[in-house]
């Protein structure tokens, strides 16, 4: 199944079912209001959701409409909890490297997870309102999961059996704030503005052959004011998405709803790019001394989407949609 949810005068917005090739949606809000409150009952509304969505599909629905994706907010415009994790381990080391930097304990074996905000996620063509440019205005391009309830404890096996959507999205980060509050030991807070969605979530069974392992195996197509930036592929997350819920569930139980990160996608082919400019300025360190890419300007478009292995950023399938937005300046309180 794929969802989206229409912005509307309820901060949680109303729950649509989007057809499979996102031409078409029609509305959920009869079964369940929200994808929260789906997601809060998924044994309850899962068969009536999964009718809607075959009928929709043969074009039955009754009073389907055309999907306007610049009429969404994020799938889920606030969660229970949101926790990003550094799966993709040639980012940390990319990292390390270039900054000289103790290796972080067991960085190979125990994932590496923050929790962030989760009170005000941004849609996918909203504009992104920030202060101020000296801040490193960055993009960071993920994939994640959206959990069920999971118990306290749950192994990594078992844990991928709780995932019930898979989500694209933009973690942007202002690196001219991170080092301080890394040194600090109480993790990211300014330097963690709200994260961006791509406006579709799917059921993995959606992806195909394109989950596998835990793992969303598609490349995520980066463009900065028109130019190609990167295309790194999903396949290479050390850590699966299991072993991620597994970590953040260790010692407490997961509500449904929580969203999990997979950090930036990361690939050790350089000829791929890169998914944000942070680890672009770290090899442009590590080969010529110092970077040359600046972060970004007010005014400045990042476009994301994410396409099978094969596919180019002008035909292929894209089953989460497309981000779009524009970095603007904040009008101070």
């Amino acid at each position: 199944m794929k969802f989206a949810t229409r912005r509307t005068a309820h901060r949680d917005g109303e729950l649509l079912i989007v057809s499979r090739d996102l031409s078409r949606a029609v509305s959920a809000r009869d079964i369940a209001a929200t994808l929260l409150d789906a997601l809060e009952r998924w044994d309850d509304v899962a068969v009536s959701l999964a009718a809607r969505y075959a009928a929709l599909n043969a074009d039955r629905a009754n009073h389907a409409f055309a999907f306007d994706p610049h009429c969404c907010a994020a799938p889920l415009p606030r969660s229970p909890q949101w926790c990003d994790a550094s799966a993709f381990l040639n980012h940390g080391r990319l990292m390390e490297r270039a900054f000289n930097t103790e290796p972080i304990p067991d960085f190979d074996t125990i994932p590496v997870m923050y929790q962030g905000a989760s009170d005000d996620f941004l849609g996918p063509t909203d504009d992104v309102f920030l202060p101020d440019e000296t801040h490193g205005i960055d993009f960071e391009g993920e994939f994640g999961v959206v959990t069920g309830a999971v118990p306290m404890g749950v192994d990594a096996r078992k844990a991928l059996g709780h995932i019930r959507l898979i989500v694209q999205l933009n973690d942007w980060s202002l690196r001219a704030l991170g080092p301080r509050e890394m040194k600090t030991g109480f993790g990211f807070l300014q330097a963690k503005p709200s994260t961006s969605f791509a406006p579709v979530a799917v059921t993995p069974d959606e992806l195909g052959d394109s989950w596998r392992d835990g793992r969303v195996n598609l490349r995520l197509h980066v463009q900065w004011n028109g130019e190609h930036f990167g295309h790194p592929s999903g396949s290479e997350m050390n850590f699966d998405f299991g072993a991620l819920i597994a970590h953040a569930a260790k010692t407490r139980r997961l509500s449904p709803g929580t969203l999990l990160g997979s950090g930036t996608v990361s690939n050790a082919d350089r000829s791929v790019g890169s998914a944000c400019i942070a680890e672009r300025r770290v090899i442009e360190m590590l080969d010529h001394g110092a970077p040359a890419t600046p972060f970004m300007k007010f005014g400045d478009r990042v476009h994301m989407v994410a396409l099978t292995e094969n596919d180019d950023p002008e035909s292929g399938d894209a089953p989460f949609g497309v981000i779009d937005q524009t970095v603007r300046r904040t009008h101070q309180a």
